[in-house]
């Protein structure tokens, strides 16, 4: 297989999937979907006094894995030859089948956590995954 120079990537693209995830994990971990579940699960109590410093560092870290994981994903679809939003999403689950589901079952196991935390978080990237390798395709 030959490399693929990366020159021609849309980094328009790139930047929306990254968004599109990020905003995607505003709303599935608020407390009108996942939050209660996830921090139950973590065994976290909310602390007001840490909220605010937590929160715009977790942000900023967030947003900077979603365009690495965007930028990384547009590879895996440009070496695949996806060029359709199914081809794409097919292509973001098996990443997450194989880099997150495969990694992230046997870690909740080995740390006891619930399987309810793999649910959630699995989720998350399941449906961020599938999206993002759906718009990456059609969008390079």
């Amino acid at each position: 297989m030959a490399f693929h120079p990366m020159h021609h990537m849309n980094g328009w693209a790139v930047l929306v999937s990254a968004l599109g995830l990020w905003f995607l994990g505003a709303v599935w971990y608020s407390p009108a979907m996942f939050a209660g579940a996830w921090m139950k699960a973590l065994g976290i109590v909310p602390d007001p006094a840490k909220k605010n410093k937590t929160l715009a560092a977790g942000m900023i870290a967030s947003l900077l894995g979603d365009l690495l994981m965007a930028f990384v994903l547009l590879h895996f679809i440009v070496w695949s030859g996806a060029d359709t939003f199914g081809a794409g999403a097919f292509v973001g689950f098996i990443s997450w089948l194989g880099f997150f589901a495969a990694t992230q079952v046997a870690q909740g196991i080995y740390e006891g956590k619930p399987a309810v935390l793999f649910w959630i978080n699995g989720g998350y990237f399941l449906v961020g995954l599938v999206g993002m390798g759906g718009v990456l395709a059609v969008w390079r």
